[in-house]
């Protein structure tokens, strides 16, 4: 236990030092914070404290990345906004004495994108894409804790401006007896090496310290999880002048402004990401989540609909874990997310 107070001592004191980067959308590489299955989507938001073998969520938790995911791949594909596909693949295996290991390949690829002139004169199209390469490490200290960390490679290209970027994660989590499991994960600690043109501004990485609780019930075939996003930063509000997100006065036509306990508990709620799984046997398992931050941000006042809601399922057929999800951004659409997860080793068994 004592080793244990050392080491998260140490790595809140890590943490404390850092100079936080700015959040909602003004940071580099912004890919980053996509959620790369469809599982971890349906739950609302990257959920790290599931322990069940997932080889997803040890790629947003390194210290979940354990032998159990021995062997395991996993194939993910999202069909994003306007053209815009991210793909990723993930594959762990175990060594001996020093750990478990994960490499994982995220590609978001932007599509064909029309050159314009000042005027508005097209005349061709170019590409763009950010990708990403990770290896990530994890090990189990003793029965009820385990840490991790994960290096990452980061590249992008926009027509002929490219940029270069490297980040580390580190997790911890802690494995209560009575089944409940608490992660602090803090993602994206780095920094741009090279940016898109000389002279450039070094851009931010999108950081996220991050606590996250999940549990599953004993005797009902329900999990919950709840993450508290952004622990690093108190105000994530973010508003927009033509759609203010308490809407505007009927009266005097300007942007209502929320005050004591209601602006607390906006600015409370802004950090939480609720998510549940129900277990339907041992081969179909349904999903919901709910992101009030992505709410806020994206809805319009008038037609709030049912975003910031995400839902899901899984269902396991022959040898294949296969996951689908439906995340709410905005009116604007919905992505929808694929995931094909299997044990190579199975395919071995006689």
């Amino acid at each position: 236990m004592k080793k244990i107070s050392i080491l998260l001592a140490g790595f809140l004191f890590f943490i404390s030092n850092i100079n936080f980067a700015q959040i909602g959308g003004t940071t580099g590489y912004q890919f980053l914070e996509q959620p790369v299955s469809a599982r971890i989507a349906a739950l609302g938001g990257n959920v790290a404290s599931i322990n069940d073998n997932d080889v997803n969520i040890g790629f947003v938790n390194p210290s979940l990345i354990n032998p159990g995911m021995d062997n395991s791949m996993a194939l993910n594909y999202i069909n994003f906004f306007t053209g815009t596909n991210y793909s990723s693949i993930q594959y762990a295996n175990s060594f001996n004495k020093v750990g478990s290991f994960m490499g994982t390949l995220q590609y978001m690829d932007y599509g064909k994108i029309d050159y314009a002139d000042a005027n508005g004169n097209l005349g061709g199209t170019f590409g763009a894409y950010d990708m990403a390469f990770t290896i990530g490490w994890g090990r189990q200290l003793d029965s009820l804790f385990s840490i991790g960390a994960a290096a990452k490679l980061i590249y992008s290209s926009y027509e002929s401006y490219n940029s270069f970027g490297m980040a580390i994660d580190v997790a911890g989590t802690y494995h209560t007896k009575s089944g409940i499991t608490m992660s602090l994960v803090a993602r994206n600690i780095g920094a741009q090496i090279t940016t898109y043109y000389p002279g450039a501004e070094r851009s931010s990485l999108p950081f996220n310290l991050q606590y996250t609780i999940s549990k599953r019930l004993e005797h009902v075939p329900f999990r919950f999880s709840l993450i508290y996003d952004h622990i690093e930063k108190w105000d994530l509000t973010y508003e927009d002048p033509a759609n203010p997100s308490d809407g505007f006065d009927p009266i005097t036509g300007e942007a209502k402004e929320k005050k004591g306990f209601a602006k607390f508990g906006d600015q409370f709620m802004r950090h939480i990401i609720i998510g549940t799984e129900l277990y339907l046997g041992k081969n179909l398992t349904l999903r919901a989540g709910y992101n009030y931050r992505r709410r806020q941000e994206m809805k319009i006042e008038d037609r709030m609909a049912m975003v910031g809601f995400s839902w899901g399922f899984g269902v396991r057929i022959y040898k294949f874990r296969i996951n689908y999800s439906r995340v709410t951004y905005s009116l604007a659409g919905s992505p929808n997310y694929f995931t094909v997860a299997f044990d190579l080793d199975s395919f071995m068994k006689q």
